[in-house]
């Protein structure tokens, strides 16, 4: 039986979108409104997850102290508080993306070693509150998240106003509810050889924004939304509904659509 563990660390560390070796328009071209020859900042989160199986001894599948050192100790100094076009030789002449830091930090892991009681099995690194990347030595995705505040009610065309009351109770109040709902949406590629990007952030934002969170933002899903005439406006059918809007849409492949209606309410739809 094999266990995961994942570890969170967090650094800050500057960076900027801008090659020395090309002119501006060029730049501009390629990173967009990132494009500048100045550094911005981001308060890193970093969740590095190893597998492996649990020792019978001592009921661990890995002493945290000794990925603590592995992380810590040989690993991290490189990027804290560090401006990584311009100390860290690896992005002298590659953008610091999250794909391209992903993949750089998953070679120093496997270079530096792992305590041989495990293997690493993903990482995933937050840049901001709305942008995360995954690796898994494989395939790298790239998550944009994303809010909307929409109003339904949960009515089932095919149950009788009793049995929706009963299975709905206050969410089937004939007048709705509202919910602040969060939006994860995760395309998978492979990182362009310049850019060091999966997609154009952009072209994500327009996509998503233009097909579902205009579209849903401040309506009532069950009266202003024609895909959910005669339906029930379960996050369950909400979520799916996002993913075939998107799918075919967005510039990369799509994997994942999340839905968060609450903080304890999540729902997932995956390739």
């Amino acid at each position: 039986m094999n266990l995961h563990m994942t570890r969170t660390l967090t650094f800050s560390a500057g960076h900027r979108y801008w090659f020395d070796h090309l002119e501006s328009d060029e730049n501009k071209g390629l990173f967009g409104e990132w494009a500048s020859p100045y550094n911005h900042g981001h308060n890193y989160t970093l969740h590095v997850t190893v597998e492996g199986e649990i020792n019978a001894a001592n009921g661990m599948i890995v002493n945290i102290k000794d990925i603590d050192t592995v992380l810590k100790t040989h690993l991290l100094p490189q990027f804290v508080n560090r401006s990584l076009n311009d100390e860290v030789g690896h992005f002298a002449n590659i953008a610091p993306t999250v794909e391209n830091i992903l993949a750089y930090i998953w070679r120093e892991i496997d270079r530096i070693g792992l305590p041989k009681e495990v293997k690493l099995r993903n990482l995933k690194l937050e840049e901001t509150t709305t942008l995360y990347g995954e690796y898994d030595g494989m395939k790298t995705s790239l998550t944009r998240i994303y809010e909307f505040a929409s109003s339904h009610r949960l009515d089932a065309p095919l149950l009788s106003k009793e049995e929706n009351l009963k299975l709905f109770g206050k969410c089937n109040n004939p007048a709705g509810h509202g919910h602040n709902y969060v939006l994860e949406v995760t395309v998978s590629g492979v990182p362009d050889s310049r850019t060091g990007m999966i997609c154009s952030i952009d072209d994500l934002d327009r996509e998503v924004t233009d097909r579902v969170v205009d579209r849903y933002d401040h309506r009532n899903l069950n009266e202003d939304i024609p895909e959910f005439a005669g339906r029930c406006t379960t996050s369950e059918n909400v979520a799916v509904e996002i993913f075939n809007r998107l799918e075919g849409h967005v510039p990369a492949q799509l994997e994942r659509v999340r839905l968060f209606e609450t903080a304890r309410n999540l729902f997932e739809v995956s390739r």
